[in-house]
């Protein structure tokens, strides 16, 4: 039994991550070539797309003009995780993000749980924002053309349709992207990235015109607990901030520009999102934004009599969801790719191509198991499973800064989190206030999601792991290195 145990809690020493990555220098696997202004691309771009431009439609009608006020709730709570995230980012520069984290503070099983939390959040994210998309590439289609892609080929069974192909269409084209090269992928995502603050901007500025205070007379029509189950949904918005750790491995510099891509990220997120949230309440009722696909676009159609500004949106949206996606799948492939080093998951999710250095095998499975699920389940359940999965990985990461801060206090870190331990324990309390507030079957599923992974442990990863084989790791009232 005592086996089993020390098994369970055994965990990867700081030295020996840094060993197998070849710390901060060009020795890796995995080769860093992604700078700060890309890395902080990879947060905005894994950010903005799955929030604003269309989940306002699923949060409006439970929150009312107070989804203002959801916004922010997220975004607070997000912002105390962020500094945690750069604190562990700074020590710990890998790929695997919370997983990695977890895997040196809190042991091996609570890490390979971490890992499917990661897993859940980043897979069912590329999913959602890909059939978000399908909305506005319809929308586009109307307003150039006048037809759209018929709803048995655009939707989810459950909304009446057999198979969401645009949505898979998307998948398909991020992962050939990612095949391509990484440097090739950040490039391509930080134009991606320019063109959707620019068109933001313009929705801000002509939605502006269309302002209505009366709009926002009822601001809070579902109470407070709407705006805290709206905050819940909207959550999963800021999932790209953990994007930016995933990229710890490829990143230059990265004591110094994890943390820095953390904090850009955060704040341009956060802006924009209050600015648009504001204004489009403000143009249009609560009741217009019930039922209704490619929200924003529809908003400014209202404002200006004219279709255009609405096209300029909708294809907008269209490049702007695709970096969204192509992040979601970039962070899924490097979780993998981390656990597999480990001995976590199967050895194929390792494997790189030489020619490329990417994980091309682990990039075809994760967008064949991402376009079956956005292919055939609706949006709102795909963004609450994201909510918890982020959420969770959190709370670890804010456990991690102040277990690593007791037991290895001198550890080199680029950044450290201010007001320790106030921050750490209030990005806890929020997590959880958020999680008390998603919906019973999302917790069901989560529950059986993290059986199933403790089940895996026991099955495969507690005798393929790596550090067990090796004999290297430590048990976890052991000191760190």
């Amino acid at each position: 039994m005592s086996s089993v145990r020390d098994q369970v809690l055994r965990r990867k020493p700081v030295q020996q991550t840094s060993e197998d990555t070849g710390g901060d220098s060009d020795s890796g696997e995995l080769k860093r070539t992604i700078g700060l202004l890309p890395l902080s691309a990879i947060g905005i771009g894994g950010t903005i797309g799955t929030g604003i431009f269309f989940i306002l439609s699923q949060a409006v009608p439970i929150a009312g003009p107070a989804v203002i006020g959801s916004f922010l709730i997220a975004g607070v709570v997000a912002g105390l995780t962020a500094v945690c995230y750069a604190e562990l980012a700074s020590a710990v520069p890998v790929a695997g993000s919370s997983y990695s984290y977890a895997y040196a503070t809190l042991g091996e099983l609570t890490a390979l749980g971490v890992g499917a939390c990661l897993l859940l959040e980043w897979g069912v994210a590329g999913a959602a924002v890909a059939v978000g998309w399908s909305e506005y590439v319809n929308q586009l289609l109307n307003n150039l053309f006048g037809f759209t892609i018929p709803d048995v080929l655009s939707n989810a069974p459950e909304q009446g349709g057999i198979f969401n192909l645009p949505a898979v269409i998307l998948i398909a084209a991020c992962a050939a992207l990612l095949i391509r090269g990484t440097s090739e992928s950040t490039t391509a995502n930080a134009v991606m990235v320019l063109i959707k603050i620019a068109i933001l901007v313009m929705f801000i500025v002509i939605a502006f015109q269309g302002w209505n205070s009366d709009n926002m007379s009822d601001f809070t029509p579902f109470g407070f607990s709407g705006v805290t189950s709206a905050a819940g949904i909207i959550f999963f918005s800021y999932i790209g901030l953990d994007g930016v750790a995933t990229a710890g491995e490829e990143a230059k510099n990265p004591r110094r520009n994890l943390p820095l891509a953390i904090f850009i990220s955060l704040v341009v997120v956060t802006t924009l999102y209050v600015l648009v949230a504001i204004v489009a309440v403000a143009a249009q009722p609560v009741e217009g934004f019930k039922n209704q696909e490619a929200g924003l676009s529809q908003i400014l159609q209202q404002v200006t009599g004219s279709t255009w500004p609405g096209t300029v949106l909708a294809a907008g949206a269209i490049i702007s969801i695709f970096s969204v996606t192509l992040v979601s799948l970039y962070g899924q492939t490097r979780i993998l790719f981390a656990m597999s080093r480990d001995g976590m998951v199967p050895p194929i999710f390792h494997k790189v191509n030489p020619r490329t250095l990417t994980p091309v095998h682990n990039t075809v499975i994760v967008a064949v198991v991402v376009s079956l699920l956005a292919g055939l389940i609706p949006i709102n359940f795909l963004a609450e499973m994201t909510s918890i999965g982020t959420l969770a990985a959190f709370i670890t990461v804010s456990i991690g800064v102040m277990i690593l801060r007791h037991r290895s206090p001198d550890l080199p870190r680029g950044f450290r989190v201010p007001f320790y331990p106030v921050t750490p324990i209030l990005s806890i309390v929020g997590s959880l206030w958020i999680i008390t507030s998603l919906r019973a079957v999302t917790l069901y599923v989560f529950v059986v999601w993290i059986a199933a992974a403790v089940a895996w442990y026991f099955v495969y990863a507690r005798t393929h792991s790596v550090l067990g084989r090796s004999g290297r790791g430590k048990i976890m009232q052991g000191p760190l290195p």
